[in-house]
């Protein structure tokens, strides 16, 4: 039966070949979406409105800065999240948390061969 460190280590070196295989794969993936998209005549806006379920409407994303946000009856309000310290930074000054996505410039790193830990912030 294996034990707790032994069952971490293979999650570490599957989540390591994950990376790889997704930093491998992205662009090809890019450009078999760009493709399918021209071939049906998709459009950003038409996949924008199609995440709710409606057709984009009113003020494009990011121009509502100055937009006050009320609050429904009864509904929590959420809390700005907390500034993130970076755990990673790369050759040219690009720093990531280690959340979300990998961003391209380590996914292109990882993909010529170099470890994602090399790029780690030493703390």
């Amino acid at each position: 039966m294996s034990n707790l460190i032994d069952i971490q280590t293979q999650i570490q070196k599957l989540q390591k070949q994950a990376s790889e295989i997704k930093a491998r794969e992205f662009d090809a993936t890019v450009r078999d979406i760009l493709t399918k998209m021209e071939a049906f005549g998709i459009s950003i806006k038409d996949l924008q409105g199609a995440s709710s379920g409606r057709k984009a409407r009113g003020r494009p994303a990011g121009k509502a800065k100055d937009a006050v946000k009320v609050k429904a009856a009864g509904a929590k309000v959420k809390k700005a999240g907390a500034v993130v310290a970076a755990k990673y930074k790369g050759p040219n000054g690009e720093t990531w948390t280690g959340r979300g996505l990998t961003p391209r410039w380590l996914a292109a790193l990882v993909a010529q061969g170099q470890a994602k830990e090399d790029f780690a912030i030493k703390a």
